[in-house]
């Protein structure tokens, strides 16, 4: 009880902005602003975490159902991935002098906070990995080993077991509090000295207060990430910076020191 009567007072020392309903489109121009700024060390990290999911779909290409719920997962611990993205925003928005490789690696410089709410969403993610395989394994009438396969048998499936509404229901049911958990959290605990439990209490009142423009948000991020897996991943290497430094300002738009 004494940890979260502390963590509900750090969280009560930042406010929440008011915001409009479109600000999200805001974040989005400030965002490609600062990838236009710092393009080498941006387009590099979102190469490298493109080549990450290709190799995910070439390990796992035979599998669908282990594929689908495994890039549902990635989305979960994306917020953690963007840290490199938020410290190069952060550099810039302080005026510091060529920010780069050294700005990233000191970001990701082993921090406690970070670390353990890392491996929260880690956890999240793969228990949602674990699920959605069970679901799709033991419910699917046939086995499902394309993209082809879980459109013909899962989403276009007509008889009447719903799987796909359950699929669906059930990763919601997961993403929306992992999502409210962390809309803010990690660019916060990079900032500013608070527990993951005062983080994640911030991020809580910043979607309550605002779920409008948060839920807009939400969509971006998912519909931008989406067409970037699309396009055999090649879209990532420049929408996953375009977000992460999108982050950073909705972070800083959005959470105020009282």
């Amino acid at each position: 009880m004494r940890r979260t009567d502390q963590a509900l007072q750090e969280s009560r020392t930042f406010g929440v902005r008011p915001l409009p309903l479109l600000r999200p489109l805001g974040w989005l121009a400030r965002g490609a602003r600062d990838l236009a700024a710092c393009p080498g060390p941006s387009l590099t990290q979102g190469l490298l975490l493109a080549l990450a999911g290709a190799a995910l779909i070439a390990l796992v290409h035979q599998r669908f159902w282990l594929l689908a719920g495994a890039f549902s997962a990635f989305l979960l611990v994306a917020p953690v991935l963007a840290t490199g993205f938020y410290a190069l925003s952060r550099a810039l928005e302080r005026g510091e002098p060529h920010p780069g490789w050294t700005t990233v690696r000191q970001a990701w410089r082993p921090r406690g906070r970070l670390v353990r709410f890392g491996l929260l969403l880690a956890l999240a993610g793969s228990g949602w990995v674990l699920t959605s395989a069970a679901l799709i394994t033991t419910l699917a009438p046939l086995p499902i080993r394309s993209p082809q396969d879980f459109l013909q048998h899962i989403v276009l499936d007509e008889s009447g077991l719903l799987l796909f509404e359950a699929w669906l229901g059930l990763g919601a049911l997961l993403a929306a509090p992992v999502f409210a958990s962390s809309v803010v959290a990690i660019p916060l605990l990079l900032d500013r000295e608070i527990s993951v439990l005062g983080a994640v209490y911030t991020s809580w009142r910043v979607v309550l207060e605002h779920p409008a423009p948060v839920a807009l948000w939400a969509l971006l991020l998912l519909s931008l990430t989406l067409i970037g897996m699309a396009t055999a991943m090649l879209g990532l290497v420049v929408i996953l910076p375009l977000l992460g430094h999108a982050s950073w300002h909705a972070y800083r738009d959005m959470v105020r020191s009282l």
